[in-house]
């Protein structure tokens, strides 16, 4: 059982983003999380919550949580606290320019042991291109500040294939990181999406396949084992995980997804609507195949693999054969892709039989 919160206030919006989220929304902060509290109420009593169905993870996402202070989060912890797994991972993401000292130590006091801070690059050129708020030395501080306040693990976010990367440039990003103490990298090729700045401008994203292949041994090297397309770690979040493996999980808030059995549950995504109306969620119903093919695509793409079990006679000969190939490798009645870069290749030749 997972949990995720989303918090959809930003202090800017980056040229990228097609997340839901809003720079001009503040003045609802309080009455928002007031709403989370609401629906909380509710889907602990859908997803049968209780001591012998615990949440394993949490994670708080955007949007910016570090927009909202920490003692505005203090009634859903508290609420959660007896449903927690021992040991529960607890993440937050932070934008380096609102992650205060003192909301980090705020966020720790309420148990979060776990910061994504969204980074993007350590040059500043790059994050005036990208629209971030903060800059490079506010990036080295916060995370310098959550390692002295006692974070168990720390995680950072960086972006490639942006107009204007250099192999130079991203080979300077790595070894910034790893001179930080971090224990986490989530790396993402820069993506057009509509409704953003970039929407119009489509030639700011130019990966480079060999480039991207580099890019993920330059990471290996050092030590973080790809576990996901996007995910590299000697810790490996659990909460990324659980989604990859199709666990049940709570989405709370304007612009969160649930999932319950074969059923999706999206809020309204709209802030003043969710305020007013936190229980109003939106259900759609999978069928098998959908389910089919989600775990074909989210376990070609992770270290979660594919169950033999799951293939029909004809998708189980297709992945022999992929397997003789050297394009899968099998262990413990799993199939599993030792290339991410070819999981949606990979997932169409299986599927379509």
């Amino acid at each position: 059982m997972l949990l995720y919160i989303h918090i959809p206030f930003c202090d800017s919006k980056c040229s990228y983003c097609a997340f839901n989220s809003y720079v001009d929304k503040f003045s609802q902060r309080e009455r928002y999380m007031n709403a989370l509290s609401i629906q909380l109420e509710t889907e602990l009593e859908r997803f049968n919550v209780n001591s012998d169905n615990l949440i394993e993870t949490v994670f708080i996402g955007g949007g910016t949580p570090s927009t909202v202070d920490p003692h505005l989060y203090h009634p859903i912890f508290e609420r959660i606290r007896p449903y927690l797994q021992e040991g529960a991972e607890i993440t937050s993401e932070a934008n380096p320019n609102s992650a205060t000292y003192e909301w980090l130590r705020g966020m720790r006091e309420l148990g979060v042991n776990r910061i994504s801070f969204g980074v993007q690059s350590f040059n500043d050129e790059k994050l005036k291109t990208l629209g971030r708020a903060h800059n490079t030395q506010h990036a080295l501080q916060a995370i310098k500040n959550a390692a002295a306040i006692g974070y168990e693990h720390l995680s950072l976010d960086l972006i490639y294939g942006v107009q204007g990367d250099t192999k130079n440039l991203l080979n300077s990003d790595i070894n910034q990181a790893f001179a930080l103490p971090i224990d986490h990298i989530s790396l993402y090729s820069l993506t057009i999406e509509e409704e953003t700045a970039f929407e119009k401008l489509p030639e700011m994203a130019s990966e480079q396949l060999d480039l991207t292949q580099w890019l993920f041994d330059k990471i290996a090297s050092k030590g973080f084992e790809q576990y996901e397309i996007s995910n590299f770690g000697e810790y490996k979040s659990k909460h990324n995980i659980g989604y990859w493996e199709h666990k049940p999980y709570i989405g709370l808030g304007a612009g969160a997804v649930g999932f319950l059995n074969t059923t999706r549950l999206y809020p309204t995504t709209d802030i003043e609507a969710y305020i007013d109306a936190p229980l109003f969620i939106k259900e759609e119903c999978l069928n098998d195949a959908e389910l089919l093919n989600e775990k074909f695509f989210l376990g070609f793409r992770s270290n979660v693999g594919v169950a033999k079990s799951l293939l029909s006679k004809a998708q189980y000969a297709q992945a022999q054969m992929l397997h003789e190939g050297g394009l899968l490798e099998y262990r413990n009645e799993y199939y599993y892709n030792p290339n991410f870069l070819l999981a949606d290749e990979i997932t169409l030749r299986i599927e379509g039989y």
